[in-house]
């Protein structure tokens, strides 16, 4: 187990449960106000996550406690992903640093050689990492389409047809998400189970949600994976088949995505991508603007202690 973390008096931690998603919710959602000026967490993202089988709070998190009060927390969401909240009204004491600690021990037990986390570039957190001799492996971008742009139409191949996923093609929708995503992200192929609990069993989870283009022999050629956010709908995950591409099933699914929140209710449509994807010219084309920028740094664990 990693060792105790130095914390200034006062302070307790312990390992967090899932009845702290709230209180985790909340000090992630003052961090980003104060960073961004937003808050782009939703607590749904937080259970969501917590609830993937493969995942252990008890051995992977950790929360940082004033009294009763939780004000920062630590989590290792895959051996080599880290997410770190710190409260703004207690920032400035070390605990960040603390917790950065924690995580490296805590992703080299293990097994990872490296371990890193977005934060939004230039912020508190953007600049502990740095001084902490973590660099930027890849740049995140948030964008947003503004209320009154449509993203433009973009007839479908013959034979194609887009529409709400049915159950039985879950695990199709699995296999084009996570084969597409793999090409560009360094990781194992994540459980059909670990996928399922942060899609369609996500808090709030309905039908339409999920969204799928099918080809003239039926079988999943696109996914687009949507969530309502209050009056904005956020594309989660967007993905084509390797040879279903440069046939415009994305736009095709990012069109019908926001026809269909918008009759469910929403006024934007928002997402993000990364530099490793190469989409964000795809995105900024149909309109999207960019409302947040983001930076994985990331640690090489490989090193001595």
């Amino acid at each position: 187990m990693p060792p105790p973390i130095p914390l200034p008096a006062g302070l307790t931690t312990r390992p967090l449960t899932t009845a702290d998603a709230p209180a985790v919710f909340e000090v992630m959602a003052a961090s980003e106000l104060a960073d961004l000026g937003e808050v782009v967490i939703e607590e749904a993202d937080i259970v969501a996550d917590w609830q993937r089988p493969s995942y252990d709070l008890a051995t992977r998190s950790l929360g940082v406690l004033d009294g009763d009060r939780l004000v920062a927390s630590a989590e290792l969401t895959h051996p080599g992903r880290a997410d770190v909240s710190v409260h703004p009204d207690v920032r400035g004491r070390g605990i960040g640093t603390a917790l950065a600690g924690w995580v490296h021990a805590t992703a080299r037990g293990l097994g990872a050689s490296v371990v890193g986390q977005e934060v939004p570039e230039g912020s508190p957190g953007d600049r502990l990492l740095a001084s902490l001799g973590c660099t930027v492996r890849w740049t995140s971008w948030v964008l947003r389409l503004p209320p009154d742009r449509p993203v433009p139409a973009r007839p479908l191949p013959e034979g194609y047809v887009v529409r709400a996923a049915t159950a039985g093609e879950r695990e199709q929708v699995w296999t084009v998400a996570e084969d597409a995503f793999l090409e560009w992200s360094v990781r194992e192929r994540e459980p059909l189970d670990d996928f399922g609990a942060t899609v369609w069993e996500r808090p709030g989870f309905e039908p339409w949600h999920l969204r799928v283009a099918v080809d003239p022999d039926g079988a999943v050629a696109a996914v687009a994976s949507l969530h309502l956010d209050g009056h904005t709908a956020y594309v989660d995950k967007l993905a084509t088949r390797a040879d279903r591409r440069h046939r415009g099933l994305a736009q095709a699914l990012l069109a019908d995505g926001s026809a269909v929140a918008r009759s469910h209710g929403a006024s934007g449509l928002e997402l993000s991508t990364d530099s490793r994807t190469g989409a964000l010219d795809l995105y900024r084309k149909i309109g999207m603007e960019t409302t947040s920028v983001w930076v994985h740094r990331s640690a090489d664990l490989t090193g001595p202690d």
